[in-house]
């Protein structure tokens, strides 16, 4: 009997969502840092096995929103528990049982589906400490199922994916087998010229900065996608930053972003970027519409 429904994925920023998702459908789709907020979209993704079909939305990560971008990115969290059969907490032992885990079982308690609590990043401490998280989330009695998983490392997931199996009722398949993520090649393509960003950039430009991809065109007879993209920034010093001196920095990028982006779309990648500023980018309405962030 063919199974079918949908789990949202919710947590702390920086706790594992994106990386957990991207394992799971092993592809990246959505976007990993070691920087809070990395996610800003609710990404929508497909896992299907013989057995079932399970559509995952990945959310942001719930904070204390300072400018419409983070209220988009909040609504867009609210938007995503609204139409699951499964909810996926993600916690981790290093922050241990703080306030904003706290908020999030608030958040959830009363929502009506199975929910599981995955404690990450079990392969970073001992088995001791992810007993003893077990046993302080227990506490809540909002859990049906704790699982300590990493998911960077590929432990334990296969056995949440059975878990999750168990909680869905019998359904169609909603998407074609081969069918991955709702969202265009344009968005992932943006997603992974940010997430390198963030990467080379560390802290020196938080999270000031966007992606426009305003060209993406493939040659005709040719294995060949032409890229044309623009990295936004809201300073003119963080613009330097971003290119680097004598450029290498913006370079390193386009490198790293290229070499993603033909795994991507399997075929040769001409990536050109620029980098424009765009002072407070975050709270321009035009602007987040026309970048993906549209509250709708």
């Amino acid at each position: 009997m063919f199974k079918s429904g949908f789990v949202t994925i919710i947590g702390r920023p920086n706790v594992g969502k994106s990386t957990l998702m991207n394992t799971m459908i092993g592809e990246k789709i959505s976007i990993m840092s070691d920087k809070p907020q990395t996610t800003r979209n609710k990404i929508r993704t497909v896992y299907t096995d013989e057995e079932a079909q399970i559509v995952f939305l990945d959310t942001p990560g719930i904070h204390k929103p300072k400018n419409q971008l983070g209220e988009f990115m909040n609504t867009e969290v609210d938007a995503a528990l609204e139409e699951m059969d499964v909810l996926i907490m993600i916690t981790d032992e290093f922050n241990k049982i703080g306030p904003g885990d706290e908020f999030i079982i608030e958040k959830i308690k009363n929502v009506n589906s199975k929910k599981i609590l995955i404690i990450n990043k079990v392969d970073m401490f001992d088995q001791a400490g992810a007993i003893r998280m077990a046993q302080e989330f227990g506490k809540y009695n909002v859990f049906d199922d704790i699982i300590p998983i990493s998911a960077l490392k590929n432990l334990g997931v296969d056995s949440l994916v059975n878990i999750i199996k168990k909680y869905l009722k019998p359904g169609p398949m909603y998407f074609p087998g081969d069918f991955i993520t709702d969202r265009p090649e344009r968005f992932v393509v943006a997603e992974i010229i940010r997430e390198k960003a963030l990467m080379y950039l560390q802290d020196e430009v938080p999270h000031g900065i966007a992606v426009e991809i305003e060209e993406m065109k493939e040659r005709k007879n040719r294995n060949l996608v032409d890229i044309r993209a623009s990295i936004l920034c809201e300073k003119k010093s963080h613009k330097s930053i971003i290119i680097g001196k004598e450029g290498r920095k913006i370079k390193g990028i386009g490198k790293s972003a290229r070499e993603d982006i033909e795994k991507l779309l399997g075929s040769q990648v001409n990536l050109q970027l620029f980098v424009k500023i765009s002072e407070n980018w975050r709270d321009n309405n035009y602007l987040l519409k026309s970048l993906g962030y549209d509250q709708k």
